[in-house]
């Protein structure tokens, strides 16, 4: 049995779940997401939590428990508090700016980098020198995805640290050619 599969997703108040055969859509304060259910497994809703059952024990099956649960827990949070994803932005003069809703980056190279945000997804730029972005959304892989395409754009270096990092990734740094030993 899948651990995680088994254990019960709570509802919050705020939070509608409409199941519809295969079909899940939940409503929140923050938006409303929906998916589409694979027919191996099925969505029971009771007492303020759902719980998803298998029909059989089958390999697919039971690969398939444990995601949904994950994808429909993902999705109740979201609707309900959303998620962020914060990156640091490393390097002089490399820093990110607001124009409206696009994130402008300027990255080192003879240009502004614009970054458009898909629907649902903001972005936050805090900092007194603005090097420190927010990917803000409801729906948790989209904010993951962009989050790791602005990353793309000037991924941390080794030797100096400069570029685009993840706030909780550590970059392990490398000596140069002066911390050679004989």
């Amino acid at each position: 049995m899948s651990r995680i599969g088994k254990m019960p997703i709570n509802v919050p108040d705020k939070v509608t779940v409409a199941i519809d055969g295969q079909k899940v859509t939940v409503k929140g304060p923050k938006g409303e997401l929906a998916y589409e259910m694979r027919p191996e497994v099925s969505l029971v809703q009771e007492d303020g939590k759902l719980t998803i059952a298998r029909i059989n024990d089958e390999r697919a099956s039971r690969a398939l428990h444990g995601l949904t649960r994950a994808l429909i827990s993902n999705m109740v949070t979201g609707v309900s508090t959303g998620f962020q994803r914060a990156l640091i932005v490393e390097g002089v003069g490399y820093t990110g700016e607001l124009r409206g809703k696009s994130l402008v980056m300027k990255l080192g190279y003879s240009h502004e980098i614009v970054v458009e945000p898909p629907a649902d997804v903001s972005f936050e730029v805090e900092g007194k020198n603005p090097t420190t972005v927010r990917v803000k959304g409801i729906d948790k892989q989209v904010v993951g995805q962009v989050a790791a395409e602005i990353r793309r754009l000037r991924p941390p270096e080794p030797y100096l640290g400069k570029g685009v990092r993840y706030s909780d990734e550590v970059i392990r740094r490398k000596a140069g050619k002066a911390g050679k030993s004989k």
